[in-house]
């Protein structure tokens, strides 16, 4: 029978080998997919989510442990899929231009697509107008604006007021985040969601499109 505490584990540790061989062997004994995400692999993401907040890891420990869940997905998402079970919203996310830091990006993509979510990845260093074009052309009932530099947070007030000026703002609910990012400065410059880590993302996804 899988062990869970011991994939969470290897997810904490970030060690990239047993997580995929302990996903792998999950997948073996026929366990589902979702399980395995929510008992195994979402169990050690939230934990690392929690040493970072504590100051008790820092980014090379984010970083490693973050490949080691993007393994693991890799090995569970072509089951995920499979299962057929519908995902619970589109939400597009990127880094705001000028910053070209993924590591928290990338570990809130990992954390929604565990939780259900179709999330298209839109990249680092994202100008207002790629930002304008996805919501225009696209289907998504969410965008994610992330910012990692206090400089750049000017950037995603850039990117809203464009969205603003292009009549899409209405079209979409933004949510913002980052090191720097407030509840405070995310209500002043009219962004609909705001979420202190990574843990909190797909309940306040949830709650923006109303599947609290």
């Amino acid at each position: 029978m899988a062990d869970f505490s011991k994939l969470s584990k290897a997810i904490v540790d970030g060690d990239e080998d047993i997580a995929v061989e302990l996903t792998q062997k999950a997948l073996n004994e026929n366990i589902e997919a979702k399980q395995i995400l929510d008992k195994g692999l979402i169990p050690g993401i939230e934990k690392v989510g929690e040493l970072f907040g504590a100051g008790e890891y820092f980014l090379p420990e984010l970083l490693v442990s973050g490949e080691a869940m993007s393994r693991a997905i890799e090995v569970l998402e072509p089951f995920l899929t499979k299962s057929g079970i519908p995902a619970k919203g589109k939400i597009a996310m990127g880094t705001v231009q000028g910053d070209v830091h993924n590591i928290g990006k990338d570990i809130v993509i990992m954390m929604l697509k565990g939780r259900g979510w179709d999330v298209t990845d839109l990249g680092v260093d994202v100008d207002p107008e790629t930002f304008c074009s996805v919501v225009r052309d696209g289907d998504y009932q969410i965008l994610g604006l992330s910012s990692l530099l206090t400089m750049t947070m000017p950037d995603t007030v850039k990117t809203i007021e464009a969205l603003k000026a292009a009549g899409l703002r209405d079209k979409i609910k933004i949510m913002v985040g980052g090191a720097p990012t407030t509840q405070e400065w995310a209500d002043k410059i009219g962004a609909d969601g705001y979420a202190k880590n990574a843990s909190e993302v797909a309940k306040l996804a949830a709650t923006l499109i109303g599947k609290a």
